[in-house]
């Protein structure tokens, strides 16, 4: 299938590992220009010799809104042009039950991956609601459908990103702007497969699909709803996750 995004210019918050890289590397097999930022200049330089020359790579910390209102002014002047695609993303806070995180901890949650994500996309949205077309995803979490009791911070600013993103689909889609979010569960990366094998075991005996997803295939997923034939998709939040929730919506 043609997606119909050859040529455009995507901005992906920490995409030089983990799931934001996968996702920059999908983009980039559509032909979309692609800039990522991290914190480790090696990391980011290694992402982008990955990715090859549609990629370029910037230093920003996401942990507050004026990094990421600076990626976003970064990533369009290296790019040569307004954002047409937007993926907001960003680590995970320490673990946590809700009555053992602290004040500090929650709020550090909500700048890391609520207030950051509000930043980058409202400073991207204005350009792509005059050009006609834009496409805004927000990694967050199964947390946030399903919340997780031992991630409270994190599954409580990931649902936050969520009521943010649909507000915002309803008052940018008739600008032809569509947002939404996607919700990975368990998926094989670094950090996943350096578990050892017991707790490799017990993640598998919680997937329905026997085994924790592939990065590859959630950045083709990624990708999908970052494009042209997705434009009826409007403020949806899309599970990725092997079956692991079982909530209803």
């Amino acid at each position: 299938m043609d997606l119909g995004i050859t040529g455009r210019r995507a901005a992906v918050a920490a995409g030089s590992a983990g799931l934001g890289l996968a996702t920059a590397r999908a983009l980039v097999g559509e032909g979309v220009k692609v800039a990522i930022c991290g914190r480790s200049q090696e990391r980011v330089d290694s992402a982008v010799g990955e990715l090859g020359a549609n990629a370029v790579g910037i230093i920003a910390d996401l942990s507050g809104a004026d990094g990421a209102i600076g990626f976003a002014h970064a990533a369009a002047e290296q790019l040569g042009g307004h954002l047409d695609i937007v993926v907001a993303n960003s680590g995970g806070p320490p673990p946590g039950f809700a009555t053992t995180t602290t004040i500090d901890a929650y709020l550090e949650a909500l700048h890391l991956n609520f207030l950051s994500t509000v930043a980058l996309c409202n400073e991207a949205v204005g350009p792509m609601r005059v050009a006609g077309w834009g496409r805004i995803l927000a990694i967050t979490s199964v947390g946030a459908r399903q919340p997780i009791g031992f991630l409270a911070a994190s599954s409580s600013a990931r649902a936050a990103v969520t009521s943010y993103i649909k507000n915002l689909a309803t008052e940018v889609a008739g600008d032809g702007v569509c947002a939404n979010t996607i919700q990975p569960g368990t998926h094989a990366t670094d950090r996943i497969t350096k578990l050892g094998s017991d707790q490799l075991d017990s993640l598998r005996a919680d997937i329905p699909a026997g085994a924790p997803g592939d990065p590859a295939n959630f950045g083709q997923v990624a990708a999908f709803l970052c494009s042209e034939p997705a434009q009826f998709i409007v403020g949806a939040s899309i599970p990725v996750d092997g079956g692991a929730t079982r909530a209803l919506q």
